[in-house]
């Protein structure tokens, strides 16, 4: 029995235990593949921990919004940063959801490789944008932060951490108000939720 159940799930086959089991394995946290121009980044969520930021996040991964925007920002030692701009450096307003709560006080730090909502500097201002550390940057940490709220952590970069680092390795250039911005546009070509 568990070995044609092993052998259905290998071949894809339709067993009746192995419906159980996807759902069991969908209970996971959800997992979303970033293809851009210079490779696949895979995150993995916590809705545990951030679930707005989870949530709103995932909202516009379905919704296909980060299709064709750009890494507007990259600073070596410091962060990525993507999810609000098209290559020719507009807002992506169409789509565009309501700012949410800052969740920064779950506990998760700015450590490399974690993903995080980018803001204003009026805490609750998060959107669609989001960075990727590439360093551990305590000073984001809601207990370190000169503002005392500090950055909302949602997830993690499971696979792919060399292309965050490519992008982050990018030259880059100033382009009307905004700098450290590649001088080649590093496109998300698109982001779905993907299995474990």
């Amino acid at each position: 029995m568990i070995r044609n159940l092993v052998l259905g799930l290998l071949l894809g086959m339709s067993v009746a235990p192995a419906v159980t089991l996807t759902a069991a394995a969908t209970k996971g946290n959800p997992m979303v593949l970033f293809s851009t121009s210079l490779g696949d980044i895979k995150l993995e969520l916590y809705p545990d921990k951030a679930p707005e930021s989870v949530k709103n996040f995932l909202a516009y991964v379905e919704a296909g919004y980060y299709s064709g925007t750009i890494f507007h920002r990259v600073i070596p030692g410091f962060m990525v940063q993507g999810g609000g701009l098209t290559a020719d450096m507009k807002d992506k307003r169409e789509g565009q959801r309501p700012p949410i709560k800052n969740e920064s006080s779950n506990g998760l730090k700015n450590d490399v490789g974690t993903i995080a909502m980018a803001r204003t500097s009026a805490p609750d201002s998060a959107t669609s944008q989001f960075f990727i550390n590439v360093k551990n940057n305590d000073f984001l940490n809601k207990e370190s932060a000169q503002d005392g709220v500090g950055y909302a952590v949602f997830g993690k970069v499971v696979a792919g951490m060399d292309v965050v680092n490519k992008i982050v390795q990018a030259q880059t250039t100033t382009k009307g108000m905004h700098q450290n911005v590649p001088a080649e546009a590093i496109t998300i070509e698109s982001a779905k939720v993907v299995a474990k």
